[in-house]
C-alpha cells in the first residue's frame, strides 16, 4: 500500500491529471469513479488505483476487472488517494486508460453520417456533455478544431459519463480542410448561425449531415461558417439571443434523431 503523497506513482498521476502534454506523450488519460471503471474496455485499461476503503467494499469487482484486463491493482491510503484525485469527494477508484486513435476518413465515411464539427470549443463540461448527448442522439462522429479544449481533460472525461469509450472523434489540424472532406463524401454541412434564414426543424436531415458548432462566447468563426452548405437558426422567445453550445448542439442532434426514427 502506498502511504505517502511524495511517492513517484502518486506524483505521476497528479501530473497526468494536470498536464495535457504528458497525457499525450504517454498516450493515456485518467478516469475516476465506479461507473467509468465498470465501462472501460478491458483492452484499453492500463493501470488501476484504489483507496483502502473502496477496495474493502468493492474487492470482488476490482479483482474481477483487473484479472480480465491483466492489470495490477495499486492500493492507496484514503488520504493519498484524495491527494491524487481530481474530485472533491472521490469515490476511491482511478484508472489510467489508453487514448483512442481515430482517422478522419473513418469518421466521415459510410452511409447516413450524423456528424458534429466543433470550432474552438473551450469549456470541458460542454465538450463532455456534447459527447454524451451525441451518443444518445445517434451521432456517428465528432470532429474538433485543433484549438478546442482537450477531450482528455479530466472534467471533460467526467462529463462524458462513459461515452468517451464509444464516440468516435478526432482533432483536425485544418478544420476548413476537414469540412471540405466531409462535403466531398456527400455530407451536407449546416452551420448553427444567427444569420440563418431557415429554422433548424425546416431542413431534411434524413441523409448524411454535419452540424458546425462554434465557440461558447463568440460562436462560429466567419471563415468556418462560410464553408457551410446552409445556415440554420434555433428560434428564440423573449430576449434570449442564443443558447449554450452544448444545448444548441443537443437541439440539433435530437432533431436528426426524430426525423430518422
Amino acid at each position: 500500500m502506498i502511504t505517502s503523497t511524495s511517492n513517484g506513482k502518486v506524483k505521476r498521476l497528479v501530473n497526468l491529471r494536470k498536464k495535457r502534454k504528458l497525457r499525450d506523450e504517454e498516450g493515456v488519460f485518467l478516469v475516476e469513479g465506479i461507473r467509468m471503471f465498470r465501462e472501460v474496455p478491458a483492452e484499453e485499461l492500463r493501470e488501476i488505483y484504489v483507496s483502502e476503503s473502496f477496495y474493502k467494499k468493492e474487492k470482488k469487482l476490482v479483482d474481477e476487472i483487473a484479472s480480465k484486463a491483466k492489470v495490477h491493482t495499486e492500493l492507496f491510503t484514503d488520504t493519498v488517494f484524495a491527494y491524487a484525485s481530481d474530485t472533491k469527494t472521490p469515490q476511491g477508484i482511478l484508472c489510467v486508460v489508453a487514448q483512442k486513435k481515430y482517422a478522419l476518413e473513418d469518421i466521415i465515411s459510410g452511409e447516413k453520417r450524423h456528424l458534429l464539427v466543433l470550432d474552438n470549443l473551450q469549456d470541458p463540461g460542454n465538450l463532455g456533455t456534447i459527447l454524451r448527448t451525441g451518443e444518445g442522439a445517434g451521432v456517428t462522429g465528432v470532429i474538433l478544431s485543433r484549438d478546442c479544449v482537450d477531450i482528455y481533460n479530466p472534467k471533460t472525461i467526467r462529463s462524458t459519463m462513459g461515452s468517451i469509450y464509444r464516440m468516435p472523434f478526432c482533432y483536425a489540424e485544418d478544420i476548413l480542410d476537414a469540412i471540405q472532406k466531409i462535403k466531398d463524401v456527400g455530407v451536407t454541412v449546416y452551420a448553427a448561425h444567427l444569420d440563418g434564414k431557415k429554422a433548424y426543424d425546416e431542413e431534411d436531415y434524413r441523409k448524411s449531415c454535419a452540424f458546425l458548432i462554434g465557440n461558447e462566447g463568440n460562436g462560429l468563426r466567419d471563415e468556418t461558417a462560410a464553408v457551410a452548405d446552409h445556415y440554420i437558426i434555433i428560434p428564440m422567445s423573449g430576449e434570449v439571443e442564443s443558447l449554450n453550445a452544448a444545448i444548441a448542439a443537443t437541439v440539433l442532434m435530437f432533431e436528426v434523431k426524430r426525423q430518422r426514427k
